[in-house]
């Protein structure tokens, strides 16, 4: 799933592009709460539906320039999971208490 971005400021680039700054967070368009569940409204958060969440990483973004700082609880919700037989790794036999 691709997530947009929600983010406490704002900055234009030389573009003339809004682009988010301070604190960001994970969004779905058309919901009215971050994937960590702050509601946008009452959290005063601007949306940022042109903007991917893996561009405002500051580790790979191309947009990170104004970005203070990434919501951990987005950034662990937005991660793929993986499934229990690659967490325990191939031959590792059966999980404990089986």
């Amino acid at each position: 799933m691709k997530y947009a971005v929600a983010a406490s400021s704002e900055w234009v680039d030389p573009d003339g592009v809004r682009r988010p700054g301070g604190e960001v967070h994970a969004w779905t368009p058309g919901t009215n709460q971050t994937l960590c569940g702050l509601a946008l409204s009452r959290s005063r958060l601007g949306r940022y539906p042109h903007v991917d969440w893996d561009d405002i990483l500051p580790e790979s973004g191309r947009h990170a320039d104004e970005v203070r700082r990434v919501c951990p609880r987005c950034r662990a919700g937005v991660r793929p999971r993986r499934d229990a037989r690659q967490r325990r790794g191939r031959g590792a036999g059966p999980p404990p208490g089986v």
